[in-house]
């Protein structure tokens, strides 16, 4: 793994404007998939207008940035495929098998991408260069496995559990289940979502939309410390690219939860004007918006990181979900809609 920077803020290489020489030519586009029409749409940025829609296939989860930036994934969890898009262009490649996508991840060295199947319950190894099977892990006990992050040393990895109201920590180099921890509260109708480790490593975060907010694991991944309401319907994480914020997106309340990362103190609350449904999505490169999807209004936000001002509203298809912005800063992507470093 590449090593970290400044261990006090394990997302120091990804600052604003800190592009990879790599990705500097890339055309900037939003990428949003749809849970429902099973296509992804395009955006431009510099205008907010739709530039390209592209089937896919049933159920398209979210568009996934690889670990060496080049490549973004539809997946579709249902069709059991992936559809590439080349990072320059923008232009979609070649479908890919793969079981059950529903989200994907790659492990910190760059050798492994790790294919989340929530409905199998499993989480599948794959060569990201072949998409060959490396290995399987089942997670009998995990139902709604679905999102995932790592420790600063890129060790271990916790991924959530929403159907079972607890995570599941796996050591990376063997491929082991090391354990199951339940949340103090077990929800199991829409629980542990999203994951964040903090930029000093410190803790995890876990949104529970049930919870209507955010648990505070350990570091270690060992016991969960204390609880932090933010809002009904608490799932998306997403740190401002100078890692002093945390927002968290309130899908059911409409609004958007200000944090200190290496507190947990609540900073400021916004709200979408006339409520919504903010889901997934990504900052931009230079960290002054925040792009999500309004997974049940069937439009796309865009937020003023200043002070969560609504920049834009935009329709698009039907229940948009994981969306990508690119390109981001970083050295390297671990997976989700853009977990670089």
């Amino acid at each position: 793994m590449p090593p970290v920077s400044d261990p006090h803020n394990v997302y120091a290489a990804a600052g604003a404007g800190m592009l990879a020489r790599a990705v500097r030519g890339d055309k900037p586009l939003v990428y949003v998939p749809h849970s429902v029409s099973g296509d992804v749409w395009v955006i431009d940025p510099a205008t907010f207008r739709v530039v390209a829609r592209h089937p896919v296939g049933t159920e398209v989860q979210h568009v996934v940035p690889s670990w060496d930036l080049r490549t973004l994934y539809a997946i579709d969890d249902v069709g059991n495929r992936m559809l590439p898009f080349d990072a320059r262009t923008g232009r979609p490649g070649k479908l890919i098998p793969a079981d059950a996508p529903y989200n994907l991840y790659f492990t910190p060295d760059g050798r492994s991408a790790i294919v989340v199947a929530e409905a199998l319950r499993q989480l599948i190894w794959y060569d990201p260069r072949t998409w060959r099977k490396q290995h399987v892990l089942h997670v009998p006990t995990c139902a709604g496995i679905d999102h995932a992050d790592f420790t600063p040393d890129g060790r271990t990895a916790v991924f959530t559990a929403e159907f079972s109201g607890r995570v599941a920590v796996v050591d990376v180099a063997s491929r082991k289940l090391l354990r199951t921890l339940d949340m103090p509260r077990r929800n199991t109708h829409m629980g542990p979502q999203d994951i964040r480790v903090a930029p000093d490593g410190s803790v995890f975060y876990i949104a529970d939309s049930d919870e209507g907010g955010l648990w505070v694991l350990d570091g270690p991944a060992t016991k969960v410390r204390r609880f932090i309401r933010t809002g009904a319907g608490a799932h998306g994480l997403y740190y401002s690219r100078d890692a002093t914020r945390l927002f968290v997106s309130n899908r059911l309340e409409g609004s958007i939860s200000v944090l200190n990362p290496y507190t947990g103190a609540i900073l400021a609350k916004w709200r979408i004007p006339g409520g919504g449904s903010p889901d997934m999505g990504n900052l931009t490169a230079d960290g002054s918006q925040l792009w999500l999807s309004g997974r049940y209004d069937d439009v796309v936000y865009v937020l003023s990181t200043r002070d969560g001002a609504l920049i834009r509203k935009i329709p698009v298809g039907r229940q948009p979900h994981g969306l990508c912005v690119w390109p981001q800063p970083g050295r390297y992507c671990l997976g989700h809609t853009g977990l670089t470093r």
